[in-house]
């Protein structure tokens, strides 16, 4: 059984299945609305039932509800169940402004290597917390001195049990250099986030370009995996560029979905591939690649993430080829100095 929400004023609708919270539905329809704990305890998903009726698992209302806000009608998005359809006042976020910053401790549960240079690091929060964020966001890892060292969220929204974050490691990085060396599981960490103007325009008709360097990919993993979560069918067509078949440590997981998905497609680059690699796919830049197969951009929403030298010759040549700035979203991955707070450095 399903049970229809509808949001006011946006008038946005999703529906619920028996047994799951409300916020699990609009989440899963790519529909935003403030959370925190996901617990009960925190009331950031507070709103209003304005009509229809909702339980909570165990019987009973979460700590944070007391009995004169229950009254009126208000309940705990995050452990609301529908008992019926359902109309509600709540705020939606719709933009990166719309979301607090926080800082939060961290643990290391999960290294995964996904290539010689790039690890895989999945971080829990508290079990009393969770991080809100657009697809395309990014944190900051605070180092003990102040200093930060800033990744792109992996992970889509809808998937926050542990966040995803991809390390390269850098000849000179000092948190990367920690990563591949010293760090074990279970390490504790700080974040503060999240933060950045990157993120998926879910409103736009465009069909979507998107290029990838490197480790830029990963904002990218994080739009693709809530595109396809939310049924979002415009046409998406991904470019990621490395050097070797080596650096392709995502490669078989986007040909399952570009098999799966009719309107995903996915074309990879290899800069300087190898002899060893018996390369038979696309060589040269990647920007070069994405422009020869859509020499007209002007109709197009383009994402672009990945090295400073490759996110500049891109929006250079992609503007002489018909694409508006207001339709082109990008993140540098400048590599931070030592004395420095810089913007994400994947």
């Amino acid at each position: 059984m399903e049970y229809q929400v509808t949001i006011e004023p946006s008038g946005h609708r999703f529906t619920v299945a028996q047994g799951e919270s409300v916020l699990a539905g609009a989440l899963r329809a790519g529909l935003v609305i403030p959370y925190s704990c996901r617990g009960g305890s925190c009331a950031t998903c507070m709103g209003k039932v304005v009509e229809g009726e909702v339980t909570y698992p165990g019987g009973g209302t979460p700590e944070a509800l007391d009995e004169t806000e229950a009254a009126i009608g208000q309940a705990l998005f995050c452990m609301a169940q529908p008992g019926s359809d359902l109309v509600i006042e709540v705020r939606e976020l719709r933009d990166a402004g719309d979301i607090e910053p926080r800082k939060l401790p961290c643990r290391v549960v999960a290294m995964h290597r996904l290539a010689h240079d790039v690890m895989q690091l999945d971080l829990k929060l508290p079990d009393s917390e969770r991080l809100q964020f657009l697809p395309g966001q990014y944190i900051d890892i605070l180092l003990r001195d102040g200093r930060r060292r800033s990744y792109s969220l992996a992970n889509p929204p809808h998937r926050d049990d542990f966040l995803e974050i991809h390390v390269r490691h850098l000849v000179d990085g000092e948190f990367s250099g920690k990563v591949f060396g010293s760090m074990r599981e279970k390490a504790l960490l700080r974040l503060d986030g999240p933060y950045g103007t990157f993120f998926l325009r879910e409103e736009s008709e465009r069909p979507i370009l998107m290029m990838g360097g490197g480790t830029g990919l990963a904002p990218l993993q994080s739009m693709l995996e809530h595109a396809f979560e939310i049924g979002l069918n415009r046409p998406i067509h991904l470019y990621w560029g490395v050097r070797a078949r080596n650096d392709l440590y995502r490669h078989e997981q986007l040909a399952i979905w570009a098999a799966k998905y009719p309107h995903f497609t996915y074309t990879p680059c290899l800069s300087e591939p190898l002899p060893e690699d018996q390369w038979q796919g696309r060589i040269g830049l990647v920007h070069n690649m994405l422009l020869q197969e859509h020499p007209q951009l002007g109709g197009y929403d383009v994402y672009m993430s990945g090295p400073p030298g490759m996110i500049e010759a891109a929006r250079r040549d992609f503007r002489h080829h018909g694409l508006l700035d207001e339709h082109l979203y990008f993140d540098s991955f400048e590599h931070a100095a030592d004395n420095m707070i810089a913007p994400p450095e994947n």
